[in-house]
């Protein structure tokens, strides 16, 4: 089989998760830098990575890259490129993109040359004048970072944090990919209690209890290039089959809580419909007055941080009364998202491993506890 080029793109702080997820399904890495992966893989494997991706946003077709230091280099070297191998006589082929350190700063005349010159390309191609575009809408991206362009078409449509089980959340909501990472680094397991007591719409208890049963998050969600010709339809049909056959059994226990009930309810109906309801237990419960059960657990959450919800002031407060409490929960983990520098001295404890992750273009700490409690803090002394 004939590999391509792909890229895929994540939120900052992914790559290394996200990096691993493509070795699982047979991909090659090329290159790596924040917030992109480069690989090869034949086309038939894009179902599966579609389906199957935890951590990405999105996966793009590269259709070829070059250096770029002035408009003409740009519509030169987008001419050069196969397009017609791509985009069809009747394809829609809108352009969208941005520049990072680069001479071609202006984004709108970048579309524009671009759209230019896959427009002859195609329209020599085919031999029209005109390029009707009512047809299979594929969109071209384009990324040009320290005068190199890099010109792909998008195969996933929808960005892949969209999983289908969040047709609701409450204000602010964590996005999925992110929510999936937390879970991961946090280890879900079978023999831990596992319980986000600040749930809101349910997200990261979700998509621990898809991580423990290997559920592909994409498996009840449509992508862009399913409608593309480069690929038979049931080339996405035996994926779905696969990643469906892959779902296990699992005894995780799962806690999901919140303080308002409206809260309570939405998350609820989004642990239904993403099918983990045999995991996670939801209900009302005031953060700050969990008890911790009887053998190992693992509290994972991503408390307001006056940036997105509540003030400042009021989350340093919370984030006292939080550590006041959870630091007395003996052995159990805690892990806690925040884009406070000063939540350490506000929570009471030092993380043992502090994480840098971004929640959309905020940038946070993933505050690490293990195993640690203020008996054993005393006993130090």
């Amino acid at each position: 089989m004939k590999n391509e080029t792909f890229v895929a793109v994540c939120l900052f702080g992914l790559e290394s998760l996200l990096g691993g997820e493509l070795d699982a399904l047979g991909c090659r890495r090329t290159e790596t830098i924040d917030g992109r992966i480069w690989f090869e893989a034949p086309m038939e494997f894009l179902p599966k990575i579609n389906i199957g991706l935890r951590y990405a946003e999105r996966v793009l077709l590269q259709v070829g890259s070059f250096p770029v230091s002035t408009f003409s280099d740009l519509f030169d070297g987008t001419y050069g490129l196969p397009w017609n191998e791509y985009i069809y006589e009747d394809d829609a082929f809108p352009v969208r993109g941005h520049s990072i350190k680069s001479a071609l700063k202006s984004v709108p005349d970048c579309q524009s040359i671009i759209k230019k010159a896959v427009a002859k390309k195609l329209g020599q191609s085919y031999g029209m004048l005109t390029l009707p575009e009512s047809g299979t809408k594929k969109q071209i991206d384009f990324f040009i970072l320290k005068d190199v362009a890099y010109l792909m078409i998008d195969t996933t449509g929808e960005p892949l944090h969209k999983r289908g089980y969040r047709s609701e959340a409450t204000e602010a909501p964590l996005r999925e990919t992110l929510a999936a990472a937390m879970a991961k680094i946090a280890r879900p397991r079978e023999d831990v209690l596992f319980w986000d007591p600040m749930c809101g719409s349910g997200t990261i208890a979700v998509e621990a209890a898809m991580i423990a049963t290997d559920r592909a998050p994409g498996l009840y969600r449509s992508f862009a290039s399913e409608s593309y010709d480069w690929l038979r339809l049931t080339e996405w049909t035996e994926a779905r089959e696969a990643g469906r056959a892959r779902i296990k059994k699992s005894d995780i226990r799962i806690n999901a809580s919140d303080i308002s009930p409206e809260a309570v309810k939405t998350a609820r109906r989004n642990i239904e419909r993403a099918g983990v309801s045999g995991n996670v237990s939801c209900f009302v419960c005031d953060a700050l007055k969990i008890r911790p059960e009887e053998g190992k657990g693992t509290i994972v959450c991503n408390p307001p941080y006056g940036e997105r919800l509540a003030t400042l002031k009021e989350a340093e407060r919370l984030y006292k009364a939080m550590g006041a409490h959870f630091l007395t929960f003996g052995t159990w983990h805690i892990y806690v998202l925040t884009s406070d520098e000063c939540f350490e001295r506000c929570f009471g404890r030092r993380a043992d491993k502090v994480r840098k992750l971004y929640n959309g273009m905020i940038k946070c700490g993933y505050y690490q506890y293990f195993r640690h409690s203020l008996s054993e803090k005393n006993n130090k002394k």
